[in-house]
C-alpha cells in the first residue's frame, strides 16, 4: 500500500483493526503517512552515482514518483536520462588537455575519444622503456648511456626509474667514487711500476688526482729536486765521510754528474792493480 522507496509498518497486526498502517520514507524515516503512502518523499537518484565517469548527474525531480527521470550530460554538453551518455569525446581528447597527463619526453594515446571510457589514455616513454595506462610512466633509463664519468672510470646505474643516482667508480690503481657526477680520482704517481724516480731518490706526490699529473717530485740525497721526472742527482760517493774505502786506499767515483749510486772504485796504494768496486779492496800487505 506504501509507494516505491518507502517502508510500511503495521503497529496492530493482533487486532482486527484496519487502515492503521503506516508509510514512512526509506531515505528520511521521520516523514510518514497513516493509511496511505507519503507523497512528499525526496529521492536524488544521483545520489547512487548512475552516470558515466566524467559525466554530470542531474535530478530535477526528486519526488518519489518521478523515476528515472535523472540526465547525465557529458563534458561537451551530449545528455542521456535515466542512463549513463554516450559521449562523442573527439574534441576533448585526454592527451590533449592541459597540462598533458604524461611526463616529459613521453607519448600519449588515446585509444577510445568516441565513448564512455575515461582515463584510459597511455604514456609511453620517448627514452629507455616503460608505459602507464592512466598516468604518466616510470621510465627507465640508464644514465651510464650518456657516459657521465670520466675517463678511466667504471659507471653504474642501479635505480633506472630515478636520476642522478648513477655512481662512477675509479678503476685500479686508482681509488675513488661519486654519485651523480664524475669522481675525482686519488692517483699516487709514486706508486706506479716502474717507479718514476731513479735508485736512490725520494718519490713524493703531493695532490693524487686525476686532473694534477705529472707533479710528483724526485729528491736526490744531496738535495737537489726535479718536479715531474727523475732527477739528474750530483753526488760524489767518494767525497762522504768516513770514506766507503779502507785505510790507504784510493776512492775514485767516475760519474759524479749523475744520479748512479754504488759505481765508486777503490784501488790499492800499495798496488794499483788491486781494486775494487762499490766496496773496499783486499789489498796485500
Amino acid at each position: 500500500p506504501c509507494g516505491a522507496d518507502q517502508t510500511c509498518t503495521d503497529p496492530n497486526k493482533a487486532s482486527d483493526k484496519l487502515h492503521d498502517f503506516e508509510c514512512a520514507c526509506n531515505n528520511d524515516m521521520t516523514v510518514k503517512k497513516v493509511d496511505g503512502p507519503v507523497t512528499t518523499c525526496v529521492i536524488d537518484e544521483c545520489v547512487r552515482s548512475p552516470c558515466g565517469m566524467g559525466q554530470t548527474c542531474v535530478d530535477g525531480d526528486t519526488k518519489a514518483s518521478s523515476m528515472n527521470d535523472y540526465t547525465c550530460e557529458c563534458t561537451n554538453g551530449q545528455t542521456a536520462t535515466g542512463k549513463p551518455a554516450t559521449c562523442e569525446m573527439g574534441s576533448t581528447d585526454e592527451c590533449a588537455s592541459t597540462p598533458p597527463p604524461c611526463g616529459t619526453d613521453q607519448d600519449c594515446t588515446d585509444p577510445n575519444t568516441t565513448g564512455t571510457s575515461l582515463m584510459d589514455f597511455v604514456c609511453t616513454c620517448r627514452t629507455g622503456s616503460g608505459s602507464q595506462v592512466g598516468a604518466a610512466a616510470a621510465c627507465e633509463v640508464n644514465e651510464c648511456d650518456a657516459s657521465p664519468c670520466g675517463a678511466g672510470q667504471d659507471c653504474t646505474d642501479t635505480m633506472l626509474t630515478s636520476t642522478g643516482d648513477f655512481e662512477c667508480s675509479c678503476r685500479a690503481p686508482k681509488k675513488g667514487k661519486s654519485t651523480g657526477m664524475a669522481a675525482t680520482c686519488e692517483f699516487d704517481e709514486c706508486a706506479t711500476t716502474p717507479p718514476p724516480c731513479e735508485m736512490g731518490q725520494t718519490c713524493t706526490d703531493p695532490v693524487k688526482t686525476d686532473t694534477s699529473l705529472k707533479d710528483f717530485t724526485c729528491e736526490c740525497l744531496n738535495g737537489v729536486v726535479a718536479t715531474g721526472a727523475a732527477a739528474t742527482c750530483e753526488t760524489d760517493e767518494c767525497a762522504v765521510m768516513p770514506s766507503p774505502c779502507g785505510a790507504d786506499q784510493t776512492c775514485t767515483d767516475p760519474d759524479t754528474a749523475s744520479n748512479k749510486l754504488h759505481d765508486f772504485e777503490c784501488t790499492c796504494n800499495s798496488d794499483p792493480n788491486l781494486k775494487a768496486t762499490d766496496g773496499p779492496a783486499t789489498c796485500d800487505k
